[in-house]
């Protein structure tokens, strides 16, 4: 199969590599009921990058649970540091990432 943006076989494409490198990322953590955390990861366009392959990855690196909701990563308890090493060995960026 050859793919439609960029003309190369599937396995050669480098489509998704290069919008890893353009997306602005945001990791904060919010407090949640009962004295709980979520770390919320905002800022990677869905339409560029596979996010579904990319919550399940973070989800079993750290053995949390975790969702995709209103354009954002929400993954259960405080993984700010992990979770910006883990983005930064997929191949985004590390000074495009921001943490909060």
């Amino acid at each position: 199969m050859v793919c439609s943006k960029c003309g190369l076989p599937e396995e050669l494409c480098v489509c998704e590599v290069l919008a890893k490198e353009a997306q602005k990322i945001k990791i904060s953590v919010i407090p949640t009921r009962f004295r709980k955390h979520m770390t919320v990861v905002s800022g990677i366009d869905a339409t560029k990058i596979n996010v579904k392959e990319l919550l399940t990855k973070l989800k079993s690196k750290l053995a949390c649970g975790g969702t995709w909701k209103n354009n954002m990563m929400e993954l259960q308890g405080d993984h700010r540091e992990r979770v910006k090493e883990l983005l930064i060995k997929e191949g985004f960026p590390k000074d495009l990432i921001e943490m909060r």
